[in-house]
């Protein structure tokens, strides 16, 4: 029997059934050798349109999730979707791993590799959860209701637009560019905030050194041409720039040998370093690569306009302006509310916010239906000394007016979960024993303090509140969170495992959010990255690169994408970046 024969007849038994399991096997020949990827497959999802869905269906509660990003597919993966009617709105049909953008703009990394398809991610769940291919226009939470818009031409059949009712809404969208109302951002600027922003922008790369290779251009037009500036010293404009000089110098100089000598990468940076979210070391090695490889960091500028041609800036130290001509230009400087997200603010009473509050379980406030996670929302940390007169009345069990030491021991811990900022606090202040807080101004111990006194005790404390970043790694902690949460909905209301409610009595269903850093890279070519791990640990150089190489490809979505990737950074080694403009 040949090996073409035996794979049909597999084929063949394999899509005979209703549910079956595939056994993907991947042969390559490097080193003689052979991968082996598995992967399960279960029976095809319902693709019911949503007028037509079984009835029985609405006696669950219907949770609607707009957003298929890092928040949305995490709350999505872990969900016990048995308990519930789950419908998911997103205008794009893929999940797509956001932090290797930067390299498929060079095409060390294929668009496709870093893109799983929702339908793969939810057909494991057996059909229970619903998606739609549309963008949400309109949130209505007085009818709870979503209005979406399909995201096809109007040359399709059937493409009006549709509503969809809700008992949980799970607002998952992401942000947008923020410009920051510059003129001629949207017109004239790249951006890196989805995989169609990428394939764009890596489009335009080759574009700029095949215009440069022209034969009737003067010297100074191929070196405008051939001018790349990245606005934003943040991780993601770092990046693209690190791997853009990479490029340049393992691939595309030697294709383009006629103006290897022209190319000039300007990092410009409203702060007075890049990578400011950093340690300090990490932006010091990284100012420091950058000028060994020839890319010029200008900080303390700010853009005021970007033309086809130029673009102007005010450097702030000598408060000149000055204009630099340019080939591309990536904008890379933060992110602003969807304008779907901005309407939902004013129907609620946030429209002076600048993102979508929530309370520490991520319920919006003033919604008692409706969660926001990820870069759409921002948690409104409850401050201490709003509730400082609550917690003295709860920890003086006796109503003496004065609390004991002892007294503050037996609710320290229920402070602690109920307002990370007063862990933070002793962090910092490195006080092991919590009964130091209520030491007097001369570092005395008290034996008891009255209200005036727990007050002058944590005064300080909520001082160091901050807000958490717009990263993946804040957007999937949060996913999962919530997902455990509605799991044991209904259990915790019987048994809740929350602090204790200060204001009022019992005690709080569910734990509030807590965000666990876990560390974060900064790759900044030449095989070489930064990482700040937890610990206040700091790495920098070769090494670091290769544990980059590994979490990114641990973290993977699916065994689909991991191995893609995988065989992308092989490739890329041995054979090079592709450099076709596809």
């Amino acid at each position: 029997m040949t090996i073409i024969s035996f794979f049909k007849r597999a084929s063949q038994a394999f899509h005979g059934c209703s549910s079956y399991t595939k056994l993907l096997i991947l042969f390559t020949t490097f080193s003689s050798g052979g991968i082996v990827a598995y992967s399960e497959s279960q029976s095809e999802i319902n693709n019911t349109p949503p007028a037509e869905f079984n009835r029985n269906e609405r006696k669950k509660k219907r949770v609607v999730v707009l957003g298929t990003g890092w928040a949305g597919i995490s709350f999505l993966k872990n969900l016990d979707v048995s308990s519930y009617d789950v419908q998911v709105v997103s205008p794009r049909n893929y999940f797509a791993f956001t932090p290797l953008l930067p390299s498929v703009t060079c095409g060390t990394v294929e668009a496709r590799s870093i893109a799983e398809p929702v339908r793969n991610i939810i057909k494991k769940r057996n059909g229970e959860i619903q998606f739609w291919e549309a963008e949400c226009v309109k949130i209505d939470a007085a009818n709870n209701k979503v209005f979406c818009k399909p995201n096809f031409g109007s040359s399709v059949v059937g493409t009006e637009d549709f509503s969809l009712e809700y008992d949980y809404l799970v607002i998952a969208v992401g942000a947008q560019v923020n410009t920051f109302n510059t003129p001629g951002v949207m017109e004239n600027c790249h951006f890196l905030k989805d995989l169609e922003d990428a394939q764009k922008l890596r489009r335009s790369v080759i574009d700029c050194f095949e215009k440069a290779a022209l034969p009737n251009l003067t010297e100074e037009e191929r070196r405008i041409n051939l001018h790349f500036v990245v606005v934003g010293g943040g991780p993601t404009g770092v990046e693209f720039a690190a791997e853009l000089h990479d490029f340049l110098q393992e691939d595309l100089v030697n294709i383009y040998p006629m103006v290897k000598d022209l190319v000039k990468i300007t990092v410009i940076q409203s702060g007075d370093h890049i990578l400011n979210m950093f340690d300090e070391r990490i932006s010091s090695f990284a100012e420091q690569k950058f000028q060994r490889d020839g890319i010029e960091v200008k900080t303390g500028c700010r853009v005021l306009s970007v033309s086809d041609k130029e673009i102007t800036m005010k450097v702030k130290s000598k408060g000149e302006v000055c204009s630099i001509p340019h080939g591309l230009v990536v904008w890379s400087t933060g992110v602003n509310t969807r304008p779907v997200v901005r309407d939902f603010m004013e129907q609620i009473g946030q429209a002076n916010r600048r993102a979508l509050a929530t309370n520490e379980w991520l319920r919006v406030k003033g919604c008692e239906n409706v969660y926001a996670l990820g870069d759409c929302a921002t948690i409104d940390q409850r401050k201490v000394m709003e509730d400082i007169g609550a917690i003295f009345k709860a920890a003086d069990k006796d109503n003496s007016g004065t609390l004991t030491v002892q007294e503050f021991r037996d609710i320290i811990d229920d402070i602690l979960i109920r307002y990370p900022q007063v862990g933070l606090y002793l962090r910092n202040k490195h006080l092991i024993d919590v009964a130091d807080l209520l030491k007097d101004p001369e570092g005395n111990d008290r034996k008891e303090v009255d209200i005036e006194g727990l007050k002058q005790a944590l005064s300080h404390v909520d001082s160091l509140t901050k807000s958490l970043p717009a990263t993946a790694q804040v957007a999937a902690q949060q996913g999962t969170y919530l997902s455990r949460c509605f799991n044991r909905m209904e259990e915790c209301k019987d048994n809740p495992e929350g602090p204790r409610r200060f204001r009022g009595s019992g005690r709080h269903h569910f734990r509030p959010f807590e965000y666990k850093h876990f560390g974060q890279f900064a790759p900044l070519g030449g095989e070489q990255a930064a990482a700040e791990l937890p610990g206040d640990w700091v790495s920098m150089g070769h090494s670091t690169q290769w544990l980059w190489y590994s979490v990114y490809a641990s973290k993977q979505v699916s065994w689909r994408t991991r191995v893609l990737v995988v065989s992308d950074w092989t490739r890329r080694f041995i054979f090079g970046r592709d450099s076709s403009r596809i």
